[in-house]
């Protein structure tokens, strides 16, 4: 339905659309990029089928800044009915071959058989990975077992993917695989689980290519953006390894601002969107996986231990706290209580208020050296927000 309606839209406007079918946002990002052309996504990403909305990038495979998007929704907000008939209405086009471009993109980022010898599950959240890893991974030589790849409409990202990888690391352990890797229902995505079923999240995954890439000298500026969400452990271990972090605000599109501004190489977030500006435009989590791999293999160690030495995981305990309205100056409204918090820790923790950007939620999180700590410190400022905005 949306897909029909959206094209028509578009179309209505003199716009050719060429229909892709089901495949995965980093793979139209790829051939917006390849074919400098704008680009739409029908998805919901992580979340369940009933949330399925739209995303754009412009020409070239990139996402849109603020400003456009607001012009946009200005635009929606004064929607029209179309003007253009006849020979000047768009044309749609089925296109064929979109899969194939993607399955060749991928493998060579990393060299064909680059994986061989690797046993790996891959779980494609019942979305739209899952026409495409299983072939992505196979042409790049892994012995592969995919799960939650058959879509129904309705059980995209239910109990499944990268924001429930239990089930995904019960397999790998199950079937004795070197490495499973978890994907979001439209692809962009990737959380990891090693041989013995331990989740490795974003942070851990972006630490490992961070310090490869410099090895490599494909670090540009020996910089890595990641958000104020990374976990503690992952600024120490980048300093350790000489790397400056810069940080942003939650959501891959600022981590992807900061890259271009300062031509930067690698950056993501914890939630498992991995950029890696060199080959993508867009988060990608079959092109971060086949990195992982990759690096796996070159070292000849297990992901158990690279992770492991990667970097040191403060224990981190997150509160939402539902308030009668929006209060996106949280931080300000609450900067003695927070400041308060921060010199108890000590120098080995923080803490991070922020607003939820779509709900009227107060996200609370914070890092200690201990959870017992972490937890107390968290529970004591969500009951500041409770008393004067809940």
């Amino acid at each position: 339905m949306l897909e029909a309606a959206l094209a028509a839209g578009f179309a209505s406007e003199g716009v050719d659309v060429d229909l892709l079918g089901v495949i995965p946002t980093p793979a139209v990002a790829l051939i917006g990029a390849l074919d400098d052309v704008a680009a739409a996504v029908i998805t919901a990403s992580h979340n369940p089928f009933a949330d399925n909305g739209i995303k754009l990038f412009a020409a070239g495979g990139r996402k849109l800044p603020d400003d456009v998007e607001q012009r946009i929704e200005a635009e929606l907000a004064a929607l029209r009915p179309p003007t253009r008939v006849g020979a000047d209405v768009g044309e749609i086009r089925q296109v064929t071959g979109a899969i194939e471009r993607a399955v060749g993109a991928a493998t060579k980022a990393i060299g064909q058989r680059a994986l061989a010898g690797l046993k790996i599950v891959l779980d494609c959240a019942n979305g739209a990975t899952s026409v495409l890893a299983g072939k992505v991974f196979e042409s790049a030589g892994a012995e592969v077992t995919v799960v939650a790849d058959a879509p129904d409409g309705l059980n995209i990202n239910d109990g499944c993917g990268a924001t429930h990888p239990q089930a995904l690391a019960a397999t790998v352990v199950a079937l004795g695989a070197d490495l499973g890797l978890a994907f979001d229902g439209d692809g962009d995505r990737l959380i990891a689980v090693d041989h013995r079923g331990s989740v490795v999240d974003g942070d851990r995954i972006i630490a490992l290519l961070a310090v490869d890439l410099r090895g490599q000298g494909r670090l540009n500026d020996d910089t890595v953006v990641v958000t104020v969400m990374s976990n503690l452990g992952f600024h120490r271990a980048m300093a350790a390894a000489g790397i400056t972090v810069r940080s942003t605000a939650v959501g891959d599109r600022y981590v992807l601002e900061a890259l271009a501004e300062g031509g930067l190489s690698l950056g993501g977030e914890q939630s498992g969107h991995i950029i890696v500006s060199e080959l993508a435009t867009t988060g990608d989590g079959i092109l971060a996986g086949l990195l992982l791999g990759d690096l796996m293999q070159r070292s000849g160690r297990p992901l158990a231990e690279l992770a492991e030495e990667a970097m040191q995981v403060f224990p981190q305990v997150l509160v939402n706290i539902r308030v009668r309205e929006r209060r996106p100056d949280i931080a300000e409204l609450l900067a003695a209580e927070i400041a308060a918090a921060d010199a108890d820790l000590d120098g080995d923790g923080r803490v991070l208020v922020r607003a939820s950007g779509t709900e009227p939620l107060i996200r609370v999180m914070v890092e200690a050296a201990t959870e017992q700590l972490a937890s107390s410190t968290a529970q004591a400022l969500a009951t500041v927000v409770v008393d004067r905005f809940g």
